[in-house]
Formats: structure tokens, C-alpha cells, sequence
């Protein structure tokens, strides 16, 4: 959903039907976006609930789904505004499903041309936090630190930031025995795991496509986990999350009790007080991968100086 209708008519992997693409307030801004008008985007999306909610109701898998996942960059008017009134919405029209948000913060180079960025992301912040289960923070300047070449090209950042979704989704709905591991993870094991600030993020190693032996390269997976920590979608530290999950993937040969054992101890010692869940997900693919979910965050630096900058506003 958006208030541009140009951003609409260009995304590449969504249905063309209404039920997919909804355009919000098109009467009153002739389809042209809010620039950073955040009041707007909230009330747009208060007047167009009904609309959205039918969209939903009809989605044959709404039923069997275990969540919702909002998506939105905090920075603009439509998304900072309609994340603010959907999720609110959802968690009182669905009590049973569990309501996560997804947001990405501003570039620190926006905050200083635009005021109203700051104001858009910190009200933003405050109103998801307070109706979603948990927020993955998704900071731009952390992600171009981590990969710079990703932001020319919008395809490949959103790969980037989807990226350690894909093997969590898909364990949390395995059913083939062959893709099931020895500490297996359900989507009930994530969904214990997700509360508050929340931070993600992956490592992979490629593997020979064609070799029946095991790599044995010494702690190996512990330098996975490494890069994992720093590649995490904000900036935070492991000693502030109350909560942390790792999963690691690779071929059945490629993966060890021990390894995820080794893990799970150095995991504990960098994080000190969390509680920790982990699995193992063997596949038939060419890498070896570790996603970590750092969760229940108590302090994110980022988070904070958004509200410090409002609060001087």
C-alpha cells in the first residue's frame, strides 16, 4: 500500500490486483506521495482500514498464517503513518496472530536536510513498539557500512535485508524429514523468541557444489557467527538482548552437534543473561549459513538518539 502511484506501478513481484496493490489517499494527492507528511499517511490509512482488512480477509492463507510482518521506512510520510495505524489495528481485529514490524531508520545525512525525518521516525518508533510483538530495526547506515555497493542498487538491498528470513520461514513450516534436523526449530520456537527492539542478520560460507566429504575447517562456524554479529541489521550489542536464537543450514554432512553446541556456548558468553533456542536446518544447497536474532533489546543506541533529537526538536 502507498500514496505513490508511480511506487506501486513499478514493483516487480507483486500481484497487479487491487488486493495487492492498494493505493491510499489517490483522491486527495492525485496519486503523488505526502513528501514526509506523516499526519497524512496515518489518516489516509484510518480512512482506507476497510479496504486493506478486506484484502486480507480474502487471502485463502490468512488462516493457516502463525503472524503478520509490517513492512515500512520511518522516515517518509506513507509509511511511517500507515505502519503506525495497521498494526494497532491488526492486534485488535486479530487478538490470536502475533503482529511484527519490520522498520528501516533514516540515513543520519537525512536528519540533518529534513526535521521532519527525525520527528516521522521517532513517532513511528513509539507507536509500533507499543502495539507490535517485536520491531526488526533495519538502520541504512549500518547496512551500507556493511555492504556499500548495496545501496545503488534497490533489488539487491532488499535481498540484503530479506536474506536471513528465508531459512527462518522456511524451518518454522518444514514438514519433509529430510530437511528436519536434530535440534529442529518450529515456528512456535521463533515466535517465544521475538519481543521488543529486535536485530537480525546472517553469514554463509559457500561450499563445493559437488563433494560428499565434509569440509573440517577448524571453528568455522564460530567465524560465521562472528560475521553474523557484525552484519546485525542495527548497531547494538549482544549484552543488552534478553532473548537470542541462531540457526545454522548447510547439506546434513556439513553439519555437526558439536558445532551448534560450540555456538551455543560462545553465544551464551557474549550475551551473557539470554535465553537462547537454536537449530539446525539441513539443506540441499551449495553454502553454509547462520542466522542470529538478538531480541528483547534493552538499550539500541540508534533508537535512542532518534528520541533524544525529537525531544530537542
Amino acid at each position: 500500500m502507498d500514496t505513490d502511484a508511480d511506487d506501486l506501478a513499478a514493483l516487480g513481484d507483486i500481484g497487479f490486483d487491487y488486493h495487492h496493490r492498494i493505493l491510499i489517499g489517490g483522491r486527495k494527492t492525485g496519486g503523488r506521495g505526502l513528501d514526509s507528511l506523516n499526519e497524512l499517511g496515518a489518516q489516509f490509512t484510518r480512512e482506507a482500514r476497510e479496504d486493506i482488512a478486506n484484502a486480507i480477509r480474502t487471502d485463502k492463507e490468512l488462516f493457516e498464517s502463525d503472524a503478520f510482518l509490517l513492512v515500512a521506512a520511518t522516515a517518509g510520510g506513507t509509511g511511517s503513518g500507515a505502519i503506525s495505524v495497521m498494526a494497532p489495528y491488526l492486534k485488535e481485529r486479530y487478538p490470536k496472530m502475533a503482529i511484527y514490524a519490520m522498520v528501516v531508520l533514516p540515513f543520519r545525512h537525512e536528519e540533518v536536510s529534513d526535521d521532519k525525518v527525525i520527528i516521522n521516525s521517532a513517532v513511528c518508533l513509539k507507536s509500533v513498539y507499543e502495539a507490535a510483538s517485536a520491531v526488526f530495526l533495519v538502520d541504512n547506515d549500518k547496512l551500507t557500512q556493511h555492504a556499500p555497493n548495496l545501496i545503488a542498487e534497490p533489488a539487491g538491498t532488499n535481498g540484503f535485508i530479506a536474506a536471513p528470513f528465508y531459512n527462518l520461514l522456511c524451518v518454522g513450516g518444514e514438514k519433509k524429514a529430510r530437511y528436519v534436523g536434530a535440534r529442529m526449530l518450529d515456528a512456535g520456537d521463533i515466535m517465544q523468541v521475538l519481543s521488543g527492539w529486535t536485530a537480525v542478520g546472517c553469514a554463509s560460507l559457500p561450499l563445493p557444489r559437488f563433494s560428499f566429504r565434509p569440509t573440517r575447517e577448524a571453528h568455522q562456524e564460530l567465524r560465521l557467527m562472528d560475521e553474523a554479529i557484525s552484519g546485525l541489521s542495527v548497531s547494538c550489542h549482544a549484552r543488552d538482548a534478553g532473548r537470542a536464537l541462531y540457526l545454522i543450514s548447510a547439506p546434513a554432512r556439513e553439519i555437526s552437534l558439536e558445532a551448534v553446541t560450540e555456538l551455543g556456548e560462545y553465544l551464551s558468553q557474549i550475551t551473557h543473561q539470554a535465553v537462547i533456542r537454536d537449530g539446525d536446518y539441513p539443506r540441499e544447497t551449495a553454502k553454509k549459513e547462520i542466522v542470529l536474532v538478538l531480541s528483547q533489546l534493552g538499550d539500541v543506541a540508534r533508537v535512542r538518539e532518534l528520541y533524544q533529537a525529537m525531544s530537542q526538536e
